[in-house]
């Protein structure tokens, strides 16, 4: 017998979710994070979670990505690389902030590296709060992103 679809992601669906057809290519970039998001990021694309069943998938270059998930406060030395990041993706394309690092700087704010949060260095379309966000909350939030 087959599994239940999940019930939809919460929230409204992204404007840009027409245009990307049900699909989108994910780029991670750690602009300075303590790589607990990362690790659950790992998690909401490994097989128990399975993020790409949803149409999210991650590849490597920004030059093929339309989401771009961003963890962590933004150093100083990441904050030009994450920069020309956004700006090689092509239009149209979303960021997303993921974790309260990348939200308001966490535990990192005030550090004496750390340049700001990633909405002060580059647009921030969607963020998934938590500490770090649990890889159903990261599915949920790209969910919303491909409409499915």
């Amino acid at each position: 017998m087959a599994e239940p679809a999940p019930p939809r992601p919460e929230g409204e669906q992204l404007p840009a979710a027409e245009e990307f057809g049900g699909s989108v290519q994910v780029r991670c970039v750690d602009a300075g994070s303590c790589n607990g998001c990362e690790i659950e990021i790992a998690c909401a694309f490994n097989p128990v979670y399975d993020a790409e069943r949803y149409g999210a998938r991650l590849l490597a270059s920004p030059r093929h990505a339309d989401v771009a998930l961003v963890t962590g406060p933004v150093t100083r030395n990441m904050a030009e690389p994450l920069r020309r990041t956004v700006a090689a993706m092509p239009e149209p394309r979303l960021v997303v902030a993921v974790g309260d690092c990348a939200i308001n700087c966490g535990e990192f704010a005030g550090g004496y590296d750390v340049e700001d949060a990633v909405s002060d260095v580059v647009p921030v379309d969607l963020a998934v709060p938590g500490c770090p966000p649990r890889p159903d909350e990261i599915i949920s939030a790209l969910r919303r992103v491909t409409g499915r």
